[in-house]
């Protein structure tokens, strides 16, 4: 039996350990409201501090506001410091906005049908849990690397990274410095016949929010005519968004191996929509991802006006989130928001560039690695992965704009239906089976790529 399988057979060994960390980080609610004081992130780094300690295990807690620490862990048995693989998550989580809605307690780590649900479970303290696992069980087994492994799981990921990823970019760039990473964003199973593939997450949209100001003029509401009601206008502009006819692109790698889904044509912006369609039925996930990745979006999410129940109200906001193809810069986005709004005089809008599009080259040994690990951890002769860009974004793009190629695969099991994780929604949850897999595939990787003797 080789060094790995052993490795594995602890991994297996261990499901019960695995398990139970991942329900006491989901029961820690490190909620990013997005509006200061939020976050709670360092009491989910304390709970790790203190257990990483007990497996004699070193960490670093940084943070640019007390309560939002980000937590640091090298792997102590190496040879070279030289970081060659960086293992990425996030500690924070989004609210829960109607907890009626639960089945399970959203901060319980309730187990059922073997999933663990709870805010979080998914989005990300499953990978974090996995990361986690593998350095804790390789330490144990007293594996020594020739290359260095780092794992970092940051704040703040949920509401841009200010305080996260994006705050160590720039105070601390040596610790984001490796030749690798891996991180959230990818890794969705797609069972085609007898074949699975793997969408790697190469890449991402960029992501802006737009402020819209609607200007109207105040009365009271007795007398409306007096006034220029704002809601109005308003109407006016959701109506143009919701019409909105975004220009029609193909030319991201994803596109190229759509043969692998049973498309046989060579897809183009003229045959797109139709193929969409076409997917629509047999691959759900599929036709949702191809529409997302060929066209930009322009999406009204919040908006707040009026002063009074008895008054015309003279101004409302429209917040907007936009993502963008990588060809489509902000200069790009103002003359399509431009020409959207022309014929409405009464609007100015602020933009918030919250990032920018990214990407890595997908033909790398890390792209290799991965498919040999996650092919050994499921216990397959191979998998098949497609270059992938992400329609959210993550904290790769900090790690992508230091150097470093990062790809977003968090090792689920294909047994795990992703229709059933719900992130950012009602009940969400992760399969015990991916838990698992993704431990093994995060060991495998480390293994592979830090030369283990």
């Amino acid at each position: 039996m080789d060094k790995l399988q052993k490795l594995f057979n602890i991994v297996d060994d261990s499901v019960e350990e695995i398990v139970k960390l991942e329900q006491e980080l989901v029961r820690i609610p490190s909620v990013n409201t997005g509006v200061m004081p939020t976050g709670n992130e360092s009491e989910v780094c304390d709970f790790i501090s203190d257990l990483l300690k007990k497996e004699g295990i070193k960490s670093k807690l940084l943070h640019r506001d007390p309560g939002r620490d980000n937590l640091i862990v090298d792997y102590p048995n190496v040879i070279s410091s030289e970081c060659k693989l960086l293992l990425m998550s996030h500690t924070d989580v989004v609210p829960v906005e109607n907890e009626s809605k639960w089945k399970y307690d959203p901060f319980g780590g309730e187990i059922s049908s073997g999933r663990i649900y709870g805010r979080g479970s998914n989005d990300c303290k499953s990978l974090l849990t996995s990361q986690l696992m593998s350095i804790i069980l390789m330490n144990r087994e007293d594996v020594k690397l020739d290359k260095g492994l780092r794992l970092i799981s940051g704040a703040d990921e949920e509401h841009g990274g200010r305080w996260g990823f994006g705050w160590l970019l720039e105070k601390y760039p040596e610790l984001l410095k490796s030749e690798y990473a891996v991180n959230e964003g990818g890794g969705i199973p797609v069972e085609i016949g007898e074949k699975i593939y793997y969408l790697l997450g190469t890449g991402e949209k960029g992501r802006l929010e737009v402020e819209i100001t609607i200007k109207g003029e105040s009365a009271h509401a007795s007398l409306p005519w007096l006034g220029v009601n704002s809601s109005y206008i308003l109407s006016q502009a959701l109506e143009l968004i919701k019409n909105y006819q975004p220009k029609i692109d193909t030319s991201l790698p994803f596109f190229q191996y759509m043969e692998n889904f049973g498309i046989e044509e060579k897809i183009s912006s003229k045959n797109i929509n139709q193929v969409i369609k076409i997917l629509e039925k047999k691959l759900p996930r599929i036709s949702h991802l191809s529409k997302a990745l060929s066209r930009m979006t322009i999406t009204p999410t919040i908006i707040n006006g009026g002063i009074k129940s008895n008054s015309v109200p003279e101004k409302i906001k429209l917040i907007c989130d936009i993502r963008t193809l990588p060809f489509q810069d902000e200069k790009y986005v103002i003359e399509e928001l431009n020409k959207l709004f022309h014929k409405i005089e009464e609007i100015d809008y602020e933009i918030d560039y919250m990032s920018v599009p990214n990407s890595s080259s997908f033909d790398t040994q890390l792209k290799d690695s991965i498919s040999r690990a996650h092919a050994k951890s499921i216990g397959l002769d191979e998998i098949k992965l497609i270059p992938s860009t992400s329609n959210g974004f993550t904290d790769s793009r900090f790690t992508r704009a230091n150097g470093t190629i990062t790809y977003g695969f968090s090792g689920a099991h294909p047994d795990d239906d992703p229709g059933l994780a719900n992130v950012h929604g009602t009940d969400e949850s992760i399969g015990i089976s991916s838990l698992v897999s993704g431990t093994k595939t995060m060991l495998a990787l480390a293994y592979d790529l830090c030369n283990s003797e």
